[in-house]
């Protein structure tokens, strides 16, 4: 595979193999070549690259001679077509390390702009990483007049956005020996000076920073003959008031640790990360909430988990967990979880009473703390609008994400993000992540089958994952060959402190006991589609359907329209299918 280079010595690589590109010519036609993007390049334009404006009488000859050497150097792995009065280059999957800093750069301007400063950090970082010199190192001086201002100045704005978010994430003394060196090579350049500034004030070096600001003023008053632009000045001012000097300190993070892979929720995450990050559009504006519903065992508390985590520094108040349900799967009282979280915000007034005629004092207090506040509060496993009501914070400025296997009226359905379960190539994924990708890779047919078994949920991979990870010696194929049996294969499916029979018996505790009867009978239909007249049918329920839409709500069926006389249609997990057709049946009401 070729690399090519043009953010330092215009270059080409092939498998780690430098290619011999002889001259500046050649390298000054490649690099046009680049950076048209596959686009044609007119004969004129190279000649005015190679020559600038007094063209040899022989240049469209030469410019065909040095376009021959390329093709015959850089072989099939890359095409350069005549195509009329010019020449195109198609690069295929070739890497370019141009592309690859501006996909990064992108991506890190847009983590910034939604306060997703790690992030942000860590892409600006890379894209940096792309650049091993001064761009364009090795070509005419023609083509360097017109191109190298651009792709330095896309540099220094990379760098100066890797700054600001370094700056936002509590790292101003680690910036400040980058920030004086930077400053003594540009000197004009006010933004770096300012973020120097800033840094020196936040290590408790105002004199430095007094000393950095006034060296400023004086040589842009003798280079350009004019005064500190408002980035600079606006520093300097929020130094000589004090201002944010402490102001960087780590929020208060209280969330579950990242014990859970997340692996194939890429849309998913990004869709809640804008959910929470919106900002407020003014007085009145409406609660911040984003509800992350699906079946037990889809991952919803590691996703949510994961993406509170991301989203952090943009809380500067704090983030905040409660867990809505006890151990035994029973909901627990609102009072309860609000002395957690006042607790956890430093209110620990009367914080140990929480019986049932202090519900009122707690929401007040609640609805006073989070009133101006800018805090991210999780809610894990909400069982209904009733038990959320009391926990809703007082303003927009603070946010609430809740996760749940229903979906609540209290969150619209506009930020409600459903998790379904994982495609084949996703749920491979999520396995190498737990047992190794070469494991996988070297047993690859073996880990379809078994993901397979696992029906796309996550807590399912992640469990046979686990006991893979604790037995290196076993083949993949040796477990798949267990799960094969479908009469087995729930109870393959327990791990240490995970098994899904136990998460699937909490969910079904949660049912009416009515349906909770009616759903080993039902197993007898099958994996579906089937319709409620059908189940009232095998069963003798004389009103199947609100059984099944009970369970639609708790996530251990699906529904679907679409049936011959517009009737519902109801489907079954495979795996729910194989919990249910294991439970005692008793006798049902007729």
């Amino acid at each position: 595979m070729l690399e090519f280079r043009l953010l330092g010595p215009v270059s080409v690589t092939r498998a780690g193999t430098a290619v011999p590109l002889p001259g500046t010519k050649i390298h000054t036609v490649l690099a046009v070549l680049l950076l048209a993007r596959g686009a044609l390049v007119a004969d004129g334009r190279l000649s005015a690259a190679l020559w600038g404006d007094a063209p040899p009488h022989t240049s469209n000859s030469q410019i065909y001679t040095y376009v021959s050497r390329l093709r015959k150097v850089l072989g099939k792995a890359a095409q350069i077509s005549r195509k009329g009065p010019g020449y195109a280059l198609d690069v295929k999957d070739a890497e370019v390390d141009l592309f690859c800093f501006e996909r990064l750069d992108r991506l890190g301007r847009q983590a910034l702009k939604e306060n997703r400063h790690e992030e942000a950090g860590r892409l600006l970082g890379s894209a940096l990483g792309c650049w091993s010199g001064h761009a364009l190192d090795n070509v005419s001086e023609h083509l360097l007049q017109f191109e190298r201002p651009r792709l330095e100045f896309l540099r220094a704005e990379a760098l100066e956005r890797r700054i600001q978010a370094d700056l936002a994430l509590g790292r101003h003394r680690s910036l400040v020996p980058e920030l004086l060196s930077l400053v003594a090579r540009f000197p004009m350049e006010e933004n770096l000076r300012a973020h120097l500034i800033t840094a020196l004030h936040r290590c408790d070096r105002q004199a430095e920073a007094v000393q950095v600001y006034g060296e400023g003023r004086r040589i842009l008053d003798e280079q350009l003959g004019v005064v500190p632009g408002p980035q600079l000045s606006k520093a300097y001012l929020r130094m000589l008031r004090g201002e944010g000097a402490a102001a960087r300190r780590k929020p208060l993070v209280l969330l579950p640790v990242r014990a859970a892979v997340v692996t194939g929720r890429t849309a998913e995450a990004a869709r809640l990360r804008s959910l929470l990050l919106r900002r407020p559009s003014g007085q009145g504006s409406r609660l911040r909430a984003a509800l992350v519903t699906g079946m037990p065992g889809s991952g919803k508390t590691a996703l949510a988990a994961e993406v509170a985590h991301g989203c952090a520094q943009a809380f500067p108040d704090g983030v905040v967990h409660a867990d809505l349900q006890d151990a035994d799967g029973a909901a627990r009282p609102p009072a309860a979880v609000l002395a957690e979280i006042l607790s956890a915000l430093g209110d620990t007034a009367d914080a140990g009473r929480a019986a049932g005629h202090e519900l009122g004092d707690l929401v007040r207090r609640y609805r006073a703390r989070t009133a101006a506040s800018r805090l991210l509060v999780v809610l894990d496993d909400a069982t209904s609008d009733a038990q959320l009501a009391p926990l809703l914070p007082a303003s927009p400025d603070t946010a609430l994400l809740i996760t749940s296997r229903t979906r609540l009226v209290t969150v619209p359905a506009s930020s409600t993000v459903p998790l379904e379960p994982l495609g084949d190539e996703d749920a491979v994924a999520l396995l190498a992540e737990t047992v190794g990708a070469d494991r996988v890779r070297a047993e690859l047919p073996a880990a379809r089958d078994l993901v397979r078994y696992c029906a796309g949920l996550p807590l399912a991979v992640r469990i046979v994952g686990a006991r893979l990870a604790a037995r290196p010696h076993w083949p993949v194929a040796r477990l798949a060959a267990q799960l094969a049996d479908p009469r087995s294969r729930l109870a393959a499916f327990s791990y240490g402190g995970l098994a899904l029979a136990r998460t699937l018996d909490r969910a079904l505790s949660r049912l009416s006991p009515a349906t909770a009867g009616v759903l080993p009978w039902l197993a007898a239909l099958g994996p579906g589609p089937f319709t409620a007249r059908l189940a009232g049918e095998v069963t003798g329920l004389a009103e199947a359907e609100g059984a099944l839409e009970e369970l639609v709500d708790a996530c251990l069926l699906s529904s679907e329209p679409g049936g011959a006389l517009g009737e519902d249609r109801y489907r079954f997990h495979p795996l729910v299918l194989l919990y249910a057709g294991e439970l005692p049946r008793t006798e049902l009401p007729r």
